[in-house]
């Protein structure tokens, strides 16, 4: 199933181009259907991921997944054709891969974890509906000169050079080596999800070919960001390889530079609603490619 890109809605979030900066109340829900058909999650992790826009699961996949999952990292960020297909982001300055896209269409091994029930049952239960892959990725912090992630909302972005509607989308973020405290490590506004930050600036063209290295438009103001900061502080998120954290296409997040040794991997999923499919960018001039951000419908 593929959607019109010229498909007209109306805008509820206003972004980019002439709008100011500005915080407005989310207008959506966070969990979007409560009924008794079940899940992977128990009511009290759905309560919970409704207020905080996040859930963290400690030993999501089994040590030899993991093994086997980074023994095809290795082999994916070693393919010196993969290396030079724009599906491959290198670090800006060091030259070294940043994030590969479309793993799950280059890899039967991510293809399979991204049908597996516990991720994408978790997804489904939350969002209320049959989902697809909007985009999937994996993200390298290399030891010593990994670079960081700055605040974003993804759905900012995504509703912006996507032409996504509304946040009803769901992003899973799956250790494959573990998670610091010190190197890189994903943070997290708790209830940040529940308000949604205005950034202006002209979208320029093919932007993502800049953002996907250093994202600057489409970041928060520093006055949003500490009102947000201020009002539901910070979490950081750490685990060992193969714990997972799913989270809300809207929270407030990002990640620090890593100096350490200890290089840190992960695999990154996003879930979105059937019912929330792709129209035209509110706030770009083209879509993004779509190894990016994906126009093909089919549930998983």
């Amino acid at each position: 199933m593929t959607g019109a890109v010229d498909e007209v809605v109306a805008d509820r979030y206003p972004t980019r181009s002439s709008v100011r900066v500005g915080i407005e109340p989310r207008h959506d829900p966070v969990v979007w259907v409560r009924d008794d058909r079940g899940g992977p999650l128990a009511g009290d992790d759905v309560d919970r991921f409704d207020c905080d826009g996040f859930l963290t699961v400690e030993s999501l996949l089994a040590p030899d997944i993991v093994a086997d999952l980074r023994a095809e990292l290795d082999r994916l960020r070693s393919d010196p054709v993969l290396a030079a297909d724009e599906r491959s982001i290198s670090e800006r300055d060091s030259g070294q891969i940043r994030s590969i896209f479309e793993v799950h269409r280059i890899s039967t091994a991510f293809a399979a974890l991204i049908a597996d029930p516990r991720l994408v049952g978790t997804a489904r239960q939350l969002l209320g509906s049959e989902v697809y892959v909007h985009q999937s990725r994996v993200n390298f912090k290399p030891g010593f000169n990994g670079r960081e992630f700055y605040w974003h909302s993804d759905f900012e972005t995504w509703h912006a050079e996507d032409g996504m509607p509304t946040p009803r989308a769901v992003s899973v973020s799956v250790a494959l080596t573990e998670n610091l405290d010190s190197n890189g490590s994903l943070l997290i506004m708790p209830g940040s999800h529940r308000w949604f930050v205005s950034c202006p600036g002209e979208t320029p063209p093919e932007h993502y070919r800049s953002s996907l290295q250093q994202q600057v438009i489409g970041t928060p103001d520093d006055a949003s960001l500490t009102h947000l900061a201020d009002q539901h502080g910070i979490r950081q998120i750490t685990g060992p390889a193969g714990s997972a954290v799913f989270f809300d296409s809207n929270c407030m997040h990002g990640s620090g530079s890593n100096i350490t040794p200890y290089s840190r991997s992960n695999v990154f999923i996003v879930y979105n609603s059937v019912e929330n499919t792709l129209v035209a960018p509110f706030g770009a001039a083209a879509p993004r490619p779509t190894f990016i951000a994906s126009r093909t419908f089919d549930p998983v």
